[in-house]
């Protein structure tokens, strides 16, 4: 493990207010968003959409990495070039997700475990010379307003999370840790807080066990917000405190980066929570955005799957792109929403 580079590596990924693109939707999830948009989920659709986005003139000017699938970390351009290769002439690092999804915890109903750990050290020496700078892993706690998640929920994926994070480090490549406390259901601000500060406690409990780097990875964690069903939800400042409070009292300052998941938040609200966050500032780390569906959804909306509609798909990700960049310095206003 060189720390320095890995330090290098977490350092340049949040640099500058760049965030980070959440490309890595297993087949099921992008098959589901093709739906939508009645495009058949083919593999050469797949390459094709994540070459629209990879490929957008001036987004290396607020990405600082992508995080890639499995396949699309194998494919290529329509030119030949490696996508690890093309984003990293642009300045733009590439990652790779590596658990192999939530499963149902044992005996613990309603709960959920992320498997992959089997093999795992063996796949990143792969992904490291496929070009792989930084990778993923993401645990889910489910929550409710009083029972989930319990406690032994939480360790296990701490637990799990600290391995992914130890065997990333031993081979050269950055973990992003991301221990989500859902957005679904009906708990409000208070009990997200509750919970979320008890994860995230968990989580770096096992990461300094496992003997982790903490200048060396990124945080991926939820806003602390009411869930989807709660009749009690938070305006944009409540979000804000609530989830920079904690991440205060539970984050060290050691972590360079904590770059929010999105969570099924519009596009809109994502952009507006971070920059929300970040006029509280400032902090010891970088605050900043790792979203996947509040960049990607307006551009699906617009691409359909049609060529003709490529260079308004991905000037509307640029647009996004850049929103969320100003967001990171706290710039971001909801008046520039719809503003060329």
């Amino acid at each position: 493990m060189d720390i320095n580079e890995l330090k290098s590596v977490a350092r340049a990924i949040v640099a500058d207010q760049k965030g980070i693109l959440a490309a890595d939707e297993s087949g099921p999830t992008i098959k589901k968003r093709f739906d939508a948009i009645k495009l058949e989920c083919s593999e050469e659709n797949r390459r094709r959409y994540r070459e629209i986005l990879f490929t957008t003139m001036g987004a290396e000017r607020y990405l600082g990495g992508v995080i890639l699938y499995d396949e699309t970390l194998r494919q290529n351009s329509t030119e030949g070039i490696p996508f690890a290769e093309l984003l990293n002439s642009r300045g733009i690092l590439p990652g790779i997700k590596v658990d192999s999804g939530a499963k149902s915890l044992a005996l613990h109903a309603g709960e959920k475990i992320t498997e992959g750990l089997d093999g795992l050290r063996e796949r990143l020496q792969e992904y490291r010379q496929l070009g792989a700078k930084f990778a993923k892993w993401r645990g889910v706690i489910e929550i409710d307003a009083a029972a989930l998640p319990s406690s032994y929920a939480i360790r296990a994926n701490a637990h799990a999370l600290a391995r992914y994070a130890a065997l990333c480090q031993e081979a050269g490549i950055v973990p992003i840790v991301e221990p989500e406390v859902l957005m679904d259901g009906a708990h409000d601000l208070q009990r997200c807080e509750t919970v979320s500060a008890q994860v995230l406690e968990a989580v770096f409990e096992e990461l300094a066990a496992h003997g982790v780097a903490l200048e060396g990875m990124l945080l991926k964690p939820n806003m602390v917000i009411a869930g989807m069903k709660s009749p009690q939800q938070a305006d944009t400042g409540q979000v804000a405190a609530a989830t920079m409070r904690c991440l205060a009292r539970h984050v060290p300052p050691a972590v360079p980066g904590i770059v929010f998941l999105s969570g099924g938040q519009s596009a809109e609200d994502a952009t507006a929570h971070l920059s929300a966050m970040n006029q509280l500032g400032p902090f010891p780390w970088q605050v900043s955005f790792s979203y996947g569906r509040a960049l990607q959804a307006p551009v699906l909306d617009s691409w359909k799957g049609q060529e003709q509609n490529v260079a308004e798909a991905q000037k509307i990700f640029l647009r996004r792109c850049q929103l969320n960049s100003l967001a990171c310095a706290g710039k971001y206003d909801s008046g520039m929403e719809g503003a060329a």
